[in-house]
């Protein structure tokens, strides 16, 4: 019985030798394969190094070639950014083949097709915004400086990257959006041209002749400076409101929103004071109390 116990005992001691002996055989396989590699992997840190200096030169010139055209500035920062992805595609690759002896550009071509699918469904969002920021960026609209409205949002365009817009609201918070979005939802450019279409109601009192007041309107609004003239001025009668007939008046001034509010203001200013000057009324809101049966007066005495 003890000469049983004792033999399992030696056994179990031997498989334990035999596992560390094991273990320190494939600590020095590694140790050995890691010194063996040593010359490959600062190969490689050198590629990466001439990677770097390549790309940085490589955007200077590409800087330089595009500063003799008139591209936009997003579309220099595409360039400048696809140059550079080229560039460190190439030596990554490079590098990845030295420092693995085994493995060949096709297979690590292959292996980078599988990658970037699989890579594709885990960051479906970000490549969409990442293909909307580049779309964006051939767009002829749409430049930096531009006041845009898209999905609620109004504001000066600052910055264009590949995943987001910058957009400066009126009120000075900066948001950031989305390229998906501004490249799904329609995008309404304020300031595409250097004028655009402004226009404000007036109404008179139903007593008015209302040839003289849209007459009266229009030198009005012809005397605001502001005002582009030379592309008209519209005075329509539209409407037969509740205590007045009111005046569509349209016309051209700047199209940023400060020139929009100026001259709106300037124009409602200048109409108000040839109206009082022609005696037309502003009518306020007439509201008229009908009864069925008499109503019974009696004075204060009586109560």
């Amino acid at each position: 019985m003890q000469s049983g116990i004792t033999s399992s005992a030696g056994e179990s001691f031997d498989q334990t030798v035999n596992t560390i002996a094991t273990l320190q055989d494939q600590l020095v396989n590694m140790g050995e394969g890691f010194i063996r590699a040593l010359p490959n992997m600062a190969i490689a840190l050198v590629i990466l190094l001439l990677t770097w200096i390549v790309a940085r030169f490589a955007v200077k010139i590409a800087d330089r070639m595009i500063g003799k055209t008139e591209m936009r500035p997003s579309l220099r920062n595409l360039v400048d950014t696809l140059v550079k992805l080229a560039i460190w595609l190439f030596g990554f690759m490079v590098a990845l083949t030295i420092m693995m002896p085994g493995l060949t550009p096709s297979g690590l071509i292959a292996g980078l097709g599988i990658g970037a699918v699989a890579i594709g469904f885990a960051f479906q969002d970000i490549f969409e915004n990442f293909l909307a920021g580049v779309l964006i960026m051939l767009r002829e609209k749409m430049r930096i400086g531009d006041v845009i409205e898209c999905d609620g949002i109004t504001g000066k365009v600052e910055h264009i990257t590949l995943r987001e817009t910058y957009v400066r609201k009126l009120s000075g918070e900066v948001t950031l959006v989305p390229n998906s979005m501004l490249f799904k939802n329609p995008v309404e450019i304020l300031t595409d041209e250097s004028q655009r279409r402004h226009e404000v109601v007036a109404g008179v009192s139903y007593d008015t002749d209302l040839d003289q007041a849209a007459s009266v309107i229009r030198k009005a609004v012809e005397n605001v400076e502001a005002v582009d003239t030379d592309k008209g001025i519209d005075v329509f009668a539209c409407e037969f409101n509740s205590s007045s007939v009111d005046f569509k008046v349209r016309w051209w001034a700047g199209s940023k929103p400060r020139d929009a509010h100026e001259s709106r203001d300037a124009v409602i200013r200048s109409i108000k004071r040839a109206l009082d000057d022609a005696g037309i009324e502003i009518p306020f809101p007439y509201v008229t109390h009908t009864f069925k049966e008499p109503v019974p007066l009696s004075s204060g005495a009586n109560d």
